[in-house]
């Protein structure tokens, strides 16, 4: 049984504990999500946006109480709360305005020319999201957003720490005028999850999170053959071929390993530099990262003990770890490994919090083969003076998004996904609200 308890992560004390599901409440909710469905999936999509658009609006007038939530729940520095807060309702606004664009009807050429066709997009019903704790809201939005523009229904299982954030944002979408049953905020167990998946009225589930929850929610989806998106673990690379602002450069790749106390999936978390900025790169990025640091803690005990794990056995394997202190409880010090070798285990981990490893790359063609020497392939960023070649080293990366000389740039309009065991699908952009979507073809003949 999951256990929903906010655990302030500055503190180490359980603020509130939430009562989990029922098995009773968990056949409540699917048949509420299920029998709402008719009625939202037959609700104009202008009607629907109306809905969307007012929870963009409140989530920017409570983005003070939001932010305030999961600093609580996972450490979140304030002013990086309301960021998420806000960047979440721009999510929900661009669905909102771009509605009955998305859905409109797409005209088909027919060869022979007799009659008409059209791609009709239609809902398919009820969808399971399975939520991270690292984002709390924002995660929500890029999974909900489209899909209750689409008219399907939702029933979302957050984070086990993040039962506060959950209850906010559901009382976010009642406020906002979505009807009983559209989204329903579950406090569910593993075993109920399974149960939710394979029922008959669940269409498909999308999950954020770990490798190891990935792979067992696709397992229980394919076997009662249903959709899943999966946005799943990453190691992303960070490749510095050439710079002519050395110091700019750093800064950016300060910026990139250090976004939500580096517990973020996309995150650069691998630095691969070329042998002649090798060298002073590592100098000027270690004392950058290292006095940058704001100390704020990682979001949870058993997050910075993991990290520690690494950490302590990277350098046990050789590895070289320049750092400012030791671990005091969820508190972690940034620090940077350099020396890491294929043969240490930290060469294809995920590192998920402040600290950042550097290696030196004789060439463009040995860094683009470190860039992919990982099971991951979400993110990824290239800084060069070469257009061409940045060109060049993005189609050569196995990744689901390049970034080329900068870093931050990410936004609702961007499809978000990766490759290899970052798992499959895309959030956000176009393509976020075509996953779970019924293209039906409209043929008339005569």
């Amino acid at each position: 049984m999951e256990t929903y308890a906010v655990l302030d992560p500055s503190t180490g004390a359980v603020v509130q504990t939430y009562p989990a599901a029922s098995d009773d409440d968990v056949r409540q909710a699917i048949t509420a999500a299920a029998a709402a469905g008719q009625d939202w999936a037959a609700t104009k999509p202008a009607d629907r946006a109306a809905v969307i658009r007012r929870v963009a609006q409140l989530h920017v007038e409570r983005a003070d109480e939001l932010a305030r939530i999961i600093q609580r729940e996972m450490g979140k520095p304030h002013a990086d709360g309301v960021g998420e807060v806000e960047f979440s309702a721009a999510i929900y606004s661009y669905y909102a305005d771009r509605a009955e664009q998305f859905l409109a009807d797409e005209p088909v050429d027919l060869l022979d020319g007799q009659g008409s066709a059209v791609i009709r997009r239609s809902p398919v019903g009820v969808l399971l999201g399975i939520m991270p704790w690292n984002y709390p809201y924002y995660q929500v939005a890029r999974f909900a957003g489209p899909n209750l523009l689409i008219g399907n229904t939702v029933l979302l299982k957050h984070a086990p720490q993040c039962p506060e954030s959950a209850a906010a944002i559901a009382a976010i979408f009642r406020d906002g005028g979505c009807p009983d049953g559209v989204y329903v905020n579950l406090y569910a167990s593993n075993d109920q999850v399974a149960t939710i998946i394979a029922d008959p009225r669940v269409q498909g589930v999308s999950l954020t999170g770990s490798e190891r929850a990935g792979a067992a929610v696709a397992e229980i989806a394919g076997r009662n053959l249903k959709k899943v998106v999966l946005e799943l673990g990453g190691s992303d690379p960070f490749v510095l071929l050439s710079t002519d602002d050395l110091a700019a450069t750093v800064e950016a790749a300060v910026a990139a390993r250090l976004e939500n106390t580096g517990q973020a999936c996309n995150a650069a978390k691998r630095f691969i530099v070329v042998d002649s900025l090798y060298d002073a790169f590592v100098e000027q990025f270690t004392e950058k990262l290292l006095g940058s640091w704001s100390g704020a803690p990682l979001s949870s005990p058993r997050a910075a003990q993991t990290l520690a794990d690494q950490v302590d056995r990277a350098v046990a394997q050789g590895a070289h770890l320049a750092t400012t202190g030791e671990r005091q409880g969820c508190f972690f010090p940034a620090g940077v490994l350099t020396g890491v070798t294929p043969d240490n285990d930290v060469y294809r981990q995920e590192l998920f919090g402040p600290v950042a490893t550097v290696y030196r790359a004789s060439d463009e063609q040995h860094a683009i083969d470190l860039a992919n020497d990982t099971p991951y392939g979400l993110g990824s960023y290239v800084f060069t003076t070469d257009p061409a070649q940045a060109q060049r080293v993005a189609d050569s990366l196995q990744a689901g998004m390049v970034f080329i000389n900068g870093v931050g740039a990410e936004g609702p309009e961007l499809p978000f996904g990766g490759t290899k065991r970052s798992g499959f699908g895309r959030e956000l952009g176009r393509l976020g609200i075509e996953e779970f979507v019924n293209r039906k073809l409209v043929r008339v003949v005569s």
